[in-house]
């Protein structure tokens, strides 16, 4: 074989990938890549199963992808159909809160690949140094090798280099911008810098925070105040961007729970200039309207729909114009704070998603959104025993959802769900646990992690890794 070819396609040495191949198809098991560790160190390799794939298609005369079988190049067509097709997300990223004095919130790293010996174990993890309430993540994985994470009650966030996997990195971390408190939520904008919203400014729960842009590294670009005597409750909970029209969206609950806003605001995102707060409607049932929740764009990248934690759907138009309004479309039963709450939902396709907490039955819902005005339901996922839904991430690419929650009993649990992409049908893995228990899930009540001896963590944000090309 012409080694020289596959290097000048790879960007990896052809003696790299003779003997990296020669290791990989005789390792027991298929896309092996911890055990190949340090191939992935001195080749750099990403996503190494991914290109294994591809060259089966097309490269191999000598080396077989099934022992005893030769292999014809493949066609340029099927070349490029190949090289398209997503990879499984390899890890799961999982942000956890310390419960014991004396330990610390900390980033723990999951094996995510299913053809993996070793799915569902925990490979590493590192601690930020804080016991403080561990948090968001950003929502899903962003392009690059970081990720911010926040432990809210300790006021304080966190830069994490995942880089390599199996040895995450704290490079930086932040608390207060300025006057700005108590980051809350973060959104990667195009070009990598992290949009924020910080609940407050100042110490306590008295003023209005605001929607601040970071660079990578988490230093100041620009910020404006999100104070607005339309909404004298409001304060800065999460957003969402939208470049395609230059505009920012945000939401105006309180993470205290004290004050209640009731609006959404609209922000010009070249400059974070603030253009307008709007009201909700209330709804038949008068409390619609309270604790705006998160906003999730529609595949055409600029309709959104956003979502109340006492589990209202609204309908945002005209967010490009200067007089932009909110339709009441869905409400499923809610009584009181105590008991039920609807939390992150997420968009894939025509499907919306959403965690959905009741004292009669909580779910994991999903729903048709081909017209955004009228979503209806296509299934719902429930489990035996209380369960507080909470924390949702699409796997980049696929028809995975990473799912954590509150109060019940998957209180620890990592949880996978699958959406199939046809019907909308959400399906628990079940094949996703820690070795020898009969639950599905990646159990964080334990005493024992790679970074040493701990008690148990709540597991909150939660996002799939990319496929590294």
């Amino acid at each position: 074989m012409d080694w020289s070819a596959v290097a000048a396609w790879s960007g990896v040495s052809g003696e790299g990938w003779r003997t990296g191949l020669a290791r990989y198809f005789h390792a027991p098991g298929w896309q092996k890549h911890w055990a190949l560790r340090s191939d992935l160190h001195s080749l750099e390799f990403r996503a190494f199963g991914s290109r294994v794939a591809v060259l089966c298609l097309v490269l191999f005369t000598s080396l077989s992808c099934e022992q005893g079988e030769s292999q014809r190049p493949a066609s340029s067509e099927a070349v490029t159909a190949a090289a398209q097709v997503s990879a499984p997300s390899p890890f799961l990223y999982v942000w956890a809160g310390a419960e014991k004095e004396g330990d610390s919130d900390f980033l723990a790293v999951i094996d995510a690949d299913p053809g993996s010996e070793h799915y569902g174990e925990i490979l590493s993890s590192v601690p930020v140094g804080l016991k403080g309430g561990a948090h968001h993540s950003e929502h899903v994985m962003p392009e690059g090798d970081s990720l911010f994470v926040n432990s809210f009650k300790g006021g304080a966030s966190f830069v994490i280099d995942v880089s390599d996997p199996l040895a995450p990195q704290v490079v930086s971390s932040f608390q207060e911008i300025g006057e700005y408190t108590y980051p809350h939520t973060f959104e990667r904008l195009p070009g990598g810098n992290v949009l924020v919203t910080f609940q407050t400014k100042g110490e306590g729960n008295e003023v209005a925070g605001g929607l601040v842009e970071l660079d990578p590294a988490g230093r100041l670009v620009r910020a404006s105040d999100a104070s607005d005597p339309v909404d004298p409750e409001l304060r800065a909970y999460s957003v969402t961007p939208i470049p395609r029209i230059d505009r920012a969206v945000s939401t105006t609950s309180d993470m205290w729970a004290v004050a209640q806003g009731s609006s959404f605001q609209l922000w010009r995102l070249s400059d974070l200039a603030l253009l307008r707060t709007i009201r909700l409607p209330e709804g038949p049932l008068g409390y619609e309207h309270r604790d705006p929740a998160e906003i999730r764009l529609l595949p055409d990248s600029t309709t959104a729909i956003m979502t109340t934690f006492t589990c209202a759907m609204y309908l945002l138009h005209d967010l490009a114009t200067e007089a932009p309004w909110a339709e009441l479309t869905n409400v499923l039963p809610w009584e009181n704070y105590d008991t039920d709450e609807c939390g992150i939902p997420l968009t894939r396709g025509r499907f919306w998603v959403q965690t959905y907490a009741h004292s009669s039955g909580s779910a994991l819902i999903s729903m048709d959104i081909s017209d955004p005005s009228d979503p209806v339901i296509l299934d719902r996922l429930t489990l035996d025993g209380s369960w507080w839904p909470h924390w949702v991430s699409m796997e980049p690419g696929g028809n995975r959802i990473v799912l954590t929650s509150g109060p019940g009993a998957t209180l620890y649990r990592v949880l996978i769900v699958h959406l199939d992409p046809d019907t909308g049908k959400i399906e628990l893995d079940t094949t996703f646990r820690d070795r020898g228990s009969d639950e599905p899930g990646v159990n964080f009540d334990r005493t024992s992690w790679p970074h040493g001896e701990a008690g148990a963590a709540r597991p909150h944000g939660a996002v799939f890794s990319r496929v590294r090309e």
